[in-house]
């Protein structure tokens, strides 16, 4: 069964559809961005860094060998609390590294991106666990409600979706993390959750290493 974010609208729109529909607005929105972190647009990769505690995503772009911040977009809406996503109706939103798997022109919640979540480290801490039915269809999607997604609103998805159209969805990069690990002293209360939920953060914090924070 899909969320609502993966059911489709009337009609049947393609990427390309969205990209002339909404590209040169999204694209006017994003150019300035670019040009001032002196970014060549569309940049060679990206990743979206969500962050559940601050409800914040940050568009990082690749500049040479390393990554420049693009912009932040506010998170509107995220259910669940801190932790991974576990099992289907959980209403958790997942932690972990993952990829766009599909993007979704006609999604109710006005665009969506599909993560692959389960991926490869969900699917082997389940086994180890024993359990079943993981759940799936978790989007980055607009509107601002959700159950176990990320909202972002719909001028942001826009933006969003077709950068991602741009550079292609197997060069972008998401990284949900409890709370922002990259700063100093950051704590996350694991002693309710599963034994192996530090070793995912610690993950997670590695991985956030290549993005450095605005001083």
């Amino acid at each position: 069964m899909w969320y609502p974010a993966c059911r489709s609208v009337a009609g049947k729109r393609s990427v390309d559809d969205i990209l002339r529909i909404y590209g040169p607005a999204a694209e006017a929105r994003l150019k300035p961005h670019f040009e001032k972190a002196c970014v060549e647009y569309p940049p060679p990769r990206i990743a979206l860094l969500a962050f559940k505690e601050e409800k914040r995503l940050e568009l990082w772009a690749g500049k040479g060998r390393g990554w420049a911040l693009i912009r932040s977009y506010p998170i509107l809406a995220a259910s669940g609390t801190t932790g991974p996503k576990l099992r289907r109706g959980d209403r958790q939103v997942p932690e972990g590294i993952y990829r766009i798997e599909h993007l979704n022109p006609n999604s109710s919640y006005h665009l969506s991106m599909k993560l692959d979540y389960p991926n490869a480290f969900d699917r082997a801490r389940a086994k180890e666990d024993g359990r079943t039915d993981l759940g799936g269809d978790i989007f980055l999607h607009g509107n601002a409600v959700s159950i176990g997604c990320i909202a972002l609103g719909d001028p942001a998805i826009e933006e969003l979706f077709v950068l991602a159209a741009r550079v292609g969805i197997g060069r972008v990069t998401v990284i949900s993390a409890p709370c922002d690990l990259r700063k100093p002293g950051s704590t996350v209360d694991t002693s309710a959750l599963a034994s192996w939920v530090p070793r995912l953060h610690q993950a997670i914090a590695r991985a956030l290493r290549e993005f450095p924070m605005a001083r």
